[in-house]
């Protein structure tokens, strides 16, 4: 099935989006409440909806907003090693990883609060010249747990999504010589959408246990990147078990799979010829983001008011 969250004369309703028509469910009821029933709930209510729907609505009537507006949390993983080796070799770098990068599939918690829908307006990071995208995919959880083994975390998935990591590349590397994580650098915007679909639905795309989606990124219809979610080193079960570990995880959490290598602007930063990149993000610039199976996000990038500036600390006397 593919669910849906929408705004309507209502407020905010869910649904089950059958070819161009959703089918609501009740009014006041969230797509984070049906996911809590676990899968067996979504699905039959799922069956309610397409039975004796509370509401009908045509797609392209409604305004989408993220399949859950507001998870209970985010973590964006590193699923793909070619995504940081092309970072490092774009900015100079050697794009040897360490011993870690195969042992540790990374993650960082990402921005609740600052989710957006599918078609919505983003806002560029306050204070950045370098905003970029990266085209990902996200599982969503939809069932409860600690401490699981990977098995375990891939049963629990009850969803797929695609999901754009927005990252000011400025503010990033200011951030990164504090070797604390990431921060202002992330936390402009997540969008996710259109839809939440069901693992059954995307079964056609799995080969050799992963789910494998052909991924296009385009700016202003011109395309940046192709790829394949099925060139994750790491799987999603091996990402969330990593994660489970003395942690327990609840329904509606989200974790990014990381960047589709070649599908951000980063990547595309060549230190011998400068002059072919690009450029970065600016307003007015329109982010297409496709994916084999989970539709299409497409936003306008806005320029956003300057930051409030801080003070700077006064460094101690030396000698």
């Amino acid at each position: 099935m593919r669910w849906v969250t929408y705004r309507s004369e209502d407020g905010q309703r869910t649904g089950v989006l059958n070819g161009d028509v959703i089918h609501a469910v009740a009014p006041g009821v969230t797509l984070l409440e049906l996911i809590r029933l676990g899968p067996d709930g979504l699905h039959e209510a799922g069956e309610r909806a397409l039975s004796a729907p509370a509401a009908t609505e045509r797609i392209s009537a409604v305004s989408l907003m993220a399949p859950i507006p507001r998870p209970p949390s985010i973590r964006d993983s590193l699923g793909f090693l070619d995504h940081m080796r092309n970072c490092l070799a774009a900015t100079g770098r050697s794009p040897v990883l360490d011993d870690a990068w195969y042992r540790i599939p990374a993650f960082y918690f990402a921005c609740p609060a600052t989710v957006l829908g599918p078609y919505d307006d983003v806002s560029m990071a306050p204070g950045s010249v370098c905003q970029d995208f990266e085209l990902e995919i996200a599982a969503v959880i939809g069932t409860a747990g600690a401490n699981l083994s990977v098995a375990q975390a891939e049963q629990a998935i009850i969803g797929y999504t695609i999901f754009n990591d927005w990252s000011a590349r400025d503010l990033q590397a200011q951030e990164g010589v504090l070797a604390i994580g990431q921060a202002k650098g992330k936390d402009s915007g997540v969008t996710l959408g259109p839809c939440l679909v069901t693992p059954d639905e995307l079964e056609p795309y799995r080969s050799n246990g992963r789910i494998s989606l052909q991924a296009t990124a385009t700016v202003n219809d011109v395309i940046v990147g192709t790829g394949s979610t099925g060139a994750m080193d790491w799987s999603f079960g091996e990402i969330i078990s990593y994660a489970a570990r003395g942690v327990p995880l609840e329904p509606g959490d989200v974790f990014g799979s990381g960047t589709v290598p070649t599908c951000t602007l980063l990547e595309h930063l060549d230190p011998a010829a400068p002059q072919q990149f690009p450029g970065w993000l600016g307003d007015g610039d329109v982010v297409t983001l496709q994916v084999q199976g989970l539709g299409e996000l497409r936003q306008t990038v806005r320029a956003s008011a300057a930051p409030i500036p801080l003070a700077e600390r006064p460094r101690p006397a030396t000698g």
